[in-house]
């Protein structure tokens, strides 16, 4: 699974890259995305990987608040990346006419800009948090890799301004970037629904689904964990959630957005008559 979410994303860069009509805003973040979605899966599956391997279990201080900078800085990106798509998704389909004005590359260039620095500064503010608590000698983290709530719940030191922060941090950074996605999911829904072309409403559709599609399956598991976590100590079900949104959604992205999109379907079997004729 790990080599094929690579492979996928990969493959969905070089295409962005190869091919000029992809050269659009929307191609521009969903190649963001697939770089991000590489890092972010990479950032967990190695280690487990050689922990199956050799039988292994350990990790290093340095590696645990290394994995979780890392894990906290691309999961606010992926998060920040999905509302600006569905931003781009808006201004394309309720302001058709006005797209290549307000989607300018400047304005693309700082979106990202935003979210990279965004997810930066809360990584480094949650890594900070988690250096100051006190752990056991030999903690045991009841889960695949160190996802920042399993290992706050491990501290020996009082975690109250921790929990806090994790939870206010869900709302304000998970819950607002949702809303601005539901926000604009409804507008283009509403537009969509105006379309007299029955051509036309399915196209807009087809469009929509896919980023519908994988922000769902991200938001339900990712935002699952969080929530669940102060309920229940379930491990199984926070590790099946887990994997879930950390090697499921990265694999399934690529598939899903060259299976709703027929431009970048096309672009796909180019680049691959492209590498075929090179190799004859």
């Amino acid at each position: 699974m790990y080599l094929v979410t690579v492979l996928e994303n990969l493959l969905i860069n070089l295409a962005t890259i190869s091919d000029s009509h992809l050269h659009t805003p929307m191609y521009f973040f969903l190649s963001i995305l697939s770089f991000v979605d590489i890092c972010f899966t990479s950032t967990t599956v190695p280690k487990m990987l050689v922990n199956i391997q050799t039988q292994g279990k350990d990790i290093t201080y340095a590696g645990y608040t290394t994995q979780i900078h890392f894990f906290v800085l691309l999961i606010e990106l992926d998060i920040l990346l999905l509302t600006v798509m569905a931003y781009d998704r808006y201004v394309a389909i309720c302001h058709p006419l006005q797209y290549l004005v307000i989607m300018k590359p400047h304005l693309c260039g700082l979106l990202i800009l935003v979210s990279w620095v965004v997810s930066i500064l809360y990584a480094l503010f949650q890594s900070l948090m988690v250096l100051h608590l006190s752990f056991c000698m030999n903690m045991e983290i009841p889960h695949f890799f160190c996802e920042l709530n399993q290992v706050v719940q491990l501290a020996c030191s009082d975690t109250f301004l921790n929990e806090v922060v994790i939870y206010v941090a869900a709302i304000l950074l998970g819950g607002g970037p949702l809303t601005g996605i539901l926000y604009s999911y409804s507008k283009i829904i509403s537009s969509i629904c105006a379309i007299s072309s029955v051509q036309g409403r399915y196209k807009a559709f087809s469009t929509l689904a896919s980023h519908l599609s994988v922000v769902s399956l991200f938001y339900c598991t990712s935002l699952g964990v969080y929530l669940s976590s102060a309920v229940t100590q379930n491990s199984c079900s926070t590790s099946t959630d887990s994997v879930m949104y950390t090697v499921v959604t990265p694999m399934l992205n690529p598939f899903i957005y060259s299976l709703r999109n027929q431009d970048l379907k096309s672009a796909l079997r180019r680049l691959f008559e492209r590498e075929r004729l090179n190799v004859n």
